[in-house]
Order: C-alpha cells, then structure tokens, then sequence
C-alpha cells in the first residue's frame, strides 16, 4: 500500500528533513523532493519495518501547479506491505499511531465536530437492518444543499500522492476519509431514494444490479447488499450501484458509514469477482467503533468543499455490538517469558500510545481493553468448559499478544537469542506415531531411503498389483487433480514403482525405496497403517562392492523388519498374484491364515532390471511392546558346525527352522542357512539343505564333546521328523 509522507506528517511529527509546507487548515505539503527528504523517507521506513509494517520502497508523486502529475515539485511516499491481521494500519492515521509510538512522540488525530445522532436498533425506521449478522451497524447521515464539483488542489494532491484518482468533490471526500480513517463510505443520491429509506438484506435470487463499473451483475442469497423499498442499491462493502451514483445534479445525498461481517463481503466479493478499496479492508476487519466518527469527519468536509448543510440527527442504528475484550499484562511474566527486562514507563508509553489505556492493577500489573481498531488482530481466549463465561462477558487477551506489541516497539533485539528449555513432551505416547518410527528406521538403517507420495493413483494402478484389503470398489475423487490421482490408494506400492521407474530413466543403476503410510481399502472400511518396499539393481559402493538385489534378498529385508519390530511369527506362502511374476510371489500369514502382506517380483516395471516389491499392514501386526534388550557377547570365541539335512524338497525353511527353535539348547546360540543341494546322491523331489549352528557356553570355553552332543541330539530330532540328517566332519 502508498502512503504520503506530507499526510502521515498531518498527525505526527516526523522531524526534520521534509521541509513541508502548512496551508491554513493545518495541512501539510511538500513543493520539493531534495536529497534530505528521501534521507527522511529512509529513516520513517526503517522505524516502521523494525515494529512489524515493512516498507519495500519510496515512490515519489510528482505534480504541477494542478496537482496533476509533472517534474519538479513533489510528494516522497512509502510503499508498505500491510499485512491481512492489520487493517488498522491500511490508513494514515493507522500508520502514523504507530509512528508517533516508535519516534516516541505524539500523535495528533484530526479535529472532527460534535453533530447529533440518533440511535436504533435497525429493526424501524431509516435505516432497516434486514441481516444484523452481516450488519451489526450501519450509520446514516444526510448533507443538504450541496454542489457537486472539481476538489481543491489539496485533496487533489493529496489523493493523487497515494495513487488514487480525484473524481469530484464528493466522491474525494469519501476517499479522503478512507485512506485517513480507514473506514469505507458511500455517498447516494439521496433524490433516488423513495422516502429516504435504506434496507441491508441479502439479495434475492435473480436479483440484478448494475455496479458502478456500468457491468450488470446477478445475484444470489449469499450476497449482502443495500436496498431501497423495492430493488437493490449497492453491494454492501464492495461497490454501490448506478441508479443512485452522485453526479453532477446531486444536491443531497445520504452517506453511509457502516460495519460488515467480513465472511459476507469475501462471499460477495468472490463471487462477483470484484476487489475494492472498500472490500479489502471490511474482508479484514474494519474498526467498528469508528463508524459515527468517520461519517461526521466526511460530513464536515463536504460542508467545507461542497457547501453542504448537515443535518441532525443521523442514524446510528446497531444491531449487535462485538463482544469487547480484556487484557491483562505482568511485567514480572512479560520478564520470564522474553529473558529481558522491559521497564515499567516503556511499557506504559507504548501501550498508551497504541491506543490500549492501561489501568494499573497493581505492582507491576496493568489491564485494560483492546481498541476497536486492533480487534481483527485479538483473538480472545477459548475459555475451558467448566470456566465458560457469561453470555455478554468480555473476552480475555492471550497475554502473549500484548507481549508482541511492547516488544514491537521496544526492540526484539532485547531479547536473547536462546533456545526455549524443553520440560517434556505435551502429549502421551501414541503407539502408532511409535510403531511408525521404528519402521522407518529400521528400513533406513537397513540402506533404504523413505519415498512419500500422494495418497492417490488410477484405476488401473489400483488393478496392476495385489491389494491385500478390497472393501468394495475404490474411494473415488469428486475432483481429482487429474487422471492420475482418480482414487485414493489402496496399495503403496504404485507410486514406488512408478518412482523406481522413474530413477531408472534418470540414469539410477538401483533403487531402495520404502514408504509408510494409510490404505483406503473402500466402501466404509476404515484407514490401514502400511509399509512398502521396492528394490532391484545393484546397491553398494567402491568400497564394499555393488551386490544385486533378489526375491531372497527382499524377502531377508522383511524379516529382519519383522525381527526389529518385533512382530511374528509369520509364515511365507508362495502364492499366484496379479501382476508378479508367476513362480516368485507369496503372501505373508499371521497365525490363522490371516494375510498381512504379499511380495514378489514386479511383472511389467519399466526398468532396466530385476524389481521386487513387498507390502505389510502394520494395523496387522501382533507387535510386542517390550524394551529392547541388549546382551554382551561373551568374551570367548564360538564355536561352528554345520549339519546336513536330506528332506521332501516342498519342506518350507520355516517349518525347519521353527522345529530348530522348539529344540532349545542353552549352549546354541545362533543358527542360518549355509546351502541348498540337488544333484548327484540325492533322492529325486528332495534337497540337501546345510545349516551353520553356532555354541557359546558364555563366560568358559566349550569342549568338542560338548558341541558333538549337542549337534548329535538335534540332528536325531531333525531326522525323526523330516528325513535323513548328517552331521559334516568339523
């Protein structure tokens, strides 16, 4: 937003350096641009930035005698980004409150006369507040006898300086008042007008207007505007209307100063695609205390450059009035909660001059109420259930908010840069969030990096690769954002194919991909936790040589996952599944043959090797939350010996090993696959499997009988139930 420095200098003392000139109504102007006063320009701009309202940078409005734009004279201005929480600083006067504070001086608000109103609550008369929620307050204020004409050089200038174009005299007015107070008005004809007599409702459908621009515009319920008896007038807070717009016949008007809901006008405004001055401040929140203020400010000035007559009394008709609220500040707290000591008088001076009126409330202690003007910016306390305040009762300031205001102005700098201490967490343990971690690092810790998608794909992903869960038909997307997303997923494994594929064709000779996220199995089926995992290609660097990835190698990676977690015992099924290769896939089973995953090779990846992906549901899992438990290893070395088992070659490793553990032996300590066998010497439809078993006895060595006892009495069990077992000489 532009902002003059000749108008901001009306209310505030700017000091040297503008050399400005004082007409006899007190304005100020400036006949020169010098070197001094872009200096000044800098300095105001760098006092505004540091309290929160930065200044980007510092056009200069040049002018001629007219006011109209030309070289030599002059108006140097700031160009401020105001942010949406601060409507109160979208006007001059706005500004320059928070000038005075940081230049610690005073601010001098301009001199507005005393003219009578009449208040009502809206229901008759007047003014007819049809939609109090989306009027609470309307005030309106009749000037008589005026002429419509061009405006003085003044507010020529002093509107040109900010970007805005004059109209004429009335029209310039409301502008003026707006960019000084920031209150939007409109000004009607009050001669189009039947009985003088206003209505704020909401818009009846169909109903049409046409705007100020000349376009027509329909309307709908969900649009508030301003009515007379029978038609709609104007787009209450955006734009008024055509049939009863000043011109240069008018001699009375009815001026409008009023407050509205800012969800309505954002409606209103969306809908018809209209951006105004007026609208950018009421979507934001306008002052509502200062309705009657700025409509009597405007009315004075019409009286001055129009010849108008006021009369009394106006309308000031308030349906509801804001739920005011309370603040509360302790040195003592402001003190703990920054690290800085803020002096009691620093304290005062800024919250008075911000307009707060601190009351002392004790030692240290002030309280009072936000202004109107800052209400956008206050969000009261959400009161607890069992303290919940009276209908009526003010609200109560968060008091970090007016922290923010003292140290605005004080200076951040004030404040150490430090680390908050942390006193431990807020929440409890949410078991998922945990089981989640350990996923991921166990994945990552086993080289793979953690891939995370949308949680969308198409039809025909959801039909290329096995689901575990179908609840139905797929959740589909009212309004995807394209084809590609059309249904939430039912498996994560697409999307890390499609990133696998993806690497590939950027030159990855691998990929090691893993994602953790919720399923949508469809219907009314509620959300499943799951993880995923892709590999293919060679992994490895110079260093430990680039070793491939295989169905083993994959199917390894989910038990030790398994074995982290720990979850279990599960049993690998080879399986027929869609779109894996026939002869490589299996699905994982809990006890009951409940499925809890599937693996296997990826039939139709566009990669230039082998892929494999494997799925688990973690909602599945029967996981043990005990604390890990670390054992030393003994200081003496172990002892290894191998034992071959000739067994019917569907025999599954699972079914073996989980016999190898049903013999328990405190002296074995470890035990693995060494080689599978079919050749020469062994029985058709059956395998020579080799397995490494490992003895420790702890803190004293072991002797060979005891190892060949050990080895002799598994291998006599391992025989009786599944073939012929032979020990290997050691």
């Amino acid at each position: 937003m532009r902002f003059s420095l000749s108008w901001l200098a009306d209310y505030v003392d700017l000091g040297e350096g503008l050399e400005l000139e004082t007409d006899p109504a007190g304005r100020h102007s400036t006949r020169r641009i010098t070197e001094a006063a872009q200096r000044k320009a800098s300095q105001i701009g760098e006092k505004l930035t540091s309290v929160g309202l930065a200044v980007e940078g510092y056009p200069v409005q040049t002018f001629d005698g007219g006011g109209r734009a030309a070289s030599g004279a002059g108006e140097p201005g700031l160009e401020v980004e105001v942010t949406s929480n601060r409507p109160d600083c979208m006007c001059h006067l706005g500004l320059a409150r928070e000038l005075a504070v940081a230049l610690e001086s005073t601010l001098r608000p301009p001199s507005i006369p005393l003219y009578g109103s009449l208040s009502s609550d809206g229901s008759s008369g007047a003014v007819v507040l049809e939609d109090p929620e989306g009027c609470p307050r309307y005030v309106a204020r009749v000037i008589r006898g005026l002429k419509v004409g061009p405006s003085p050089e003044w507010l020529r200038r002093r509107l040109e300086s900010i970007g805005q174009r004059s109209i004429n005299n009335v029209v310039d007015a409301t502008n003026f008042v707006l960019w000084e107070m920031g209150q939007p008005l409109h000004a009607f004809d009050l001669g189009t007008l039947p009985g003088g007599e206003v209505r704020v409702r909401r818009a009846r459908a169909g109903e049409r207007l046409v705007t100020l621009d000349g376009k027509e515009r329909e309307l709908d319920p969900e649009v508030l505007v301003i009515a007379d008896r029978e038609r709609a007038i104007a787009i209450a807070g955006v734009m008024g209307g055509l049939a009863t717009e000043v011109t240069a016949a008018t001699t009375d008007l009815l001026l409008e100063s009023a407050h509205f809901d800012q969800r309505r006008i954002r409606i209103a405004a969306k809908r018809l695609g209209l951006h105004t001055d007026a609208s950018h401040r009421f979507e934001r929140g306008a002052d509502f205390g200062v309705c009657d203020e700025a409509s009597r400010r405007c009315a004075a000035l019409l009286a001055e450059l129009a010849g108008g007559v006021v009369e009394e009394p106006a309308v000031d008709a308030v349906a509801r009035r804001p739920r005011p609220v309370a603040w509360r500040l302790a040195g003592a707290d402001l003190a703990r909660f920054t690290g800085a000591d803020v002096d009691a008088s620093s304290i005062e001076r800024v919250l008075s001059g911000l307009g707060f009126a601190p009351r002392a409330a004790g030692d240290g202690l002030w309280e009072g109420e936000v202004p109107p003007w800052r209400a956008a910016d206050f969000e009261p306390r959400r009161p607890r259930p069992a303290t919940a305040a009276p209908a009526g009762a003010p609200g109560e300031a968060y008091p970090q908010d007016l922290y923010e205001e003292v140290l605005r102005h004080v200076g951040f700098a004030r404040v150490a840069p430090t680390l908050p201490g942390l006193g431990g967490v807020d929440a409890g343990v949410n078991p998922g969030h945990a089981l989640r971690g350990r996923v991921q690092r166990a994945l990552a810790g086993l080289g793979f990096a953690e891939g995370i998608h949308y949680a969308f794909h198409d039809q025909a992903a959801d039909d290329r690769l096995p689901v575990v869960v179908r609840a139905g038909a797929p959740l589909a997307l009212a309004n995807p954002l394209s084809e590609r997303y059309a249904i939430l997923r039912r498996s994560l494994v697409p999307n890390l194919v499609a990133a696998a594929e993806f690497n590939a064709r950027h030159g990855a000779p691998g990929v090691r991909l893993f994602e953790v996220g919720r399923l949508f199995p469809g219907g009314a089926a509620e959300e499943i936790e799951a993880v995923a995992a892709v590999a293919g290609g060679p992994a490895g660097g110079p260093w430990d040589g680039p070793a491939p990835c295989d169905l083993l190698g994959l199917k390894g990676i989910f038990d030790a996952l398994l074995a982290e977690l720990p979850a279990g015992p599960f049993e690998a099924r080879a399986s027929e599944l869609p779109g894996v290769t026939p002869g490589t896939g299996a699905q994982w089973l809990a006890p009951g043959n409940l499925v809890v995953g599937w693996f296997g090779r990826v039939a139709s990846a566009d990669v230039p090797f082998e892929l494999f992906a494997g799925e688990l549901l973690l909602s599945r899992l029967a996981v043990e939350p005990r604390p890990r438990r670390v054992v030393a290893p003994s200081r003496l070395p172990s002892v290894r010996a191998d034992l071959t088992l000739t067994h019917p070659l569907d025999l599954a490793w699972s079914v073996l090993a989980a016999a190898i553990d049903a013999a328990p032996d405190p002296r074995r300590v470890g035990f693995r696959i060494k080689d599978r066998y079919r050749g020469e010497g062994v029985p058709a439809g059956a395998v020579a499997t080799t397995i490494t078993f490992e003895y420790n006895a702890g803190e004293r060595s072991l002797t060979q009988d005891e190892v060949n006892e050990s080895q002799s009495r598994l291998a006599a069990e391992l025989e009786r139930r599944f073939g012929v077992a032979r020990e290997e000489p050691r």
